[in-house]
Order: structure tokens, then sequence, then C-alpha cells
């Protein structure tokens, strides 16, 4: 991906050169930024209008039908199994996970920014999702609860959160130079994390599974525009570092 945004970013930047008579070497970085963020609110806009279908009777049978087939292995042994994965994709699971991937970071890399970067990530993603649930305002499933709730049901926060937290750090994994079967290994314990997440709530009783689809889908959207800040935001500082190098 960086190869191709550094490849566009050059063109774009000889298209402004001969346009422009004044030119801003900071001006393609930031066009990307915002072209990126237009994408963005442009994605969670379509994510409010297909949320229309949620009263449909097909989307009330698909979460009949999933509820069902879920819960229909409940016991007290997986009970306690699917509270402590939803308890990963929760606040204190956030923040134990972040503490550590700080110490691995900062040993591993002696900077934070990687950490900077996760925070950023999980505080927006949180309190986009806040937001979506008061637009949307879908009470949560009248099924048994077994975990303590307190906010709307649509979309899943914890879903939302899983994706953004899991998925930031496989974007990261994949970059690192690391033993190939060690990053696959790493990188599927992620995936299957952030789909164990999402079973979970729904297992437990607190989210339709079309809250679970939609949360995913928030977060993806999420995630992938601030791959492209960050990206831009590096292509950027290297540049720029390269700069200084050459003055000096």
């Amino acid at each position: 991906m960086r190869k191709q945004i550094i490849r566009v970013l050059i063109e774009f930047k000889k298209i402004l050169q001969e346009k422009l008579h004044q030119y801003n070497e900071q001006l393609p970085f930031m066009i990307a930024i915002f072209v990126a963020l237009i994408l963005v609110v442009g994605g969670i806009n379509l994510f409010i209008d297909l949320t229309e279908i949620l009263q449909s009777k097909t989307i009330s049978r698909f979460d009949q039908t999933v509820t069902d087939f879920i819960i229909s292995f409940r016991s007290p042994q997986l009970n306690k199994i699917f509270q402590f994965i939803t308890d990963l994709g929760d606040v204190y699971g956030y923040l134990i996970l972040t503490a550590l991937c700080a110490i691995g970071f900062y040993l591993r890399f002696k900077i934070w920014r990687y950490v900077l970067e996760m925070l950023f990530v999980m505080i927006i993603a949180g309190l986009s999702n806040l937001a979506l649930k008061q637009v949307i305002n879908r009470a949560r499933p009248d099924a048994a609860h077994l975990v303590a709730v307190e906010t709307l049901s649509y979309p899943s926060g914890h879903a939302m959160g899983a994706i953004a937290f899991y998925g930031f750090l496989i974007y990261l994994f994949y970059n690192f130079k690391m033993n190939t079967w060690l990053k696959t290994g790493i990188l599927l314990i992620f995936s299957f994390l952030i789909l164990a997440i999402g079973i979970s709530r729904v297992y437990l009783g607190v989210h339709y599974p079309s809250d679970i689809v939609g949360g995913f889908i928030a977060g993806f959207i999420w995630i992938i525009f601030c791959v492209i800040l960050f990206q831009v935001m590096d292509i950027f500082r290297k540049r720029k570092r390269s700069r200084q190098e050459l003055n000096e």
C-alpha cells in the first residue's frame, strides 16, 4: 500500500507543480489526508443509510436464526470462556493490552509512536461508536443478558473496537520484520480474537448479529482511514528528514 501511496503522491506533486506557480511541498500530503477524510465520512454516511434496513423482516429473521443457533451452545463452562473473551474487547482489557504493547514496542523499537497511533485509533473509534449509537438508537435484544450493559445496541462497540484495536495490530505486525511463521501465528490470533469478541456479544445475549456486522463495517472504515493517514504522515516525515540531512 505504501508504494501505491508514494506513486500517487509523486504524480500528484508533478501535476501541482505544473499548475501552481507558488508550490508548497506539504500540499500533496495535506490534500491526500483531506481526501482520506472525505472517503471515511462518505463511508460512514453510507453506513448510516444502510442501517435503515435494520427494521426489515429479512434482518429480523437473520438476527433470530443466528442468535438461536449461537445461544443453543450455552453452558456454564462456555459462559466463563465467552465472558473472558468479551473482557478482552472491553475498556479495561484494552488498557492492559495497550500497556503491554507499549512496553513491547518500546523494548523493540525504542519509540512511542505506535502506541500514540494506537491510542488515537481507539479513542476516536470509541467516540464515533457512541455517536453512531445515539443516531441509530437501537435497543438491546430481549434475550437474557449474561453480562451487564448500559449503552444502546447498534453498532456493537465491542465489534467496532475489536476491528480498530486488533485490526491496527494486524497492520503493524504485518509490516514488522520478523520470522514468517511467528508473524503468521500472531496475525491469526488477532483475527481469531476479532471474530471471537463479536460472537461473544451474541452468545452473552447483549447484541443482535446485525449489531456485530455493523460494528465490523464501521471499524473497518475507520481503520482504513487511519492506515492511510499514518502512511501519508510517515512518508512526509521521512521526506522531511531526508531534506534536512541534505541541507546539513
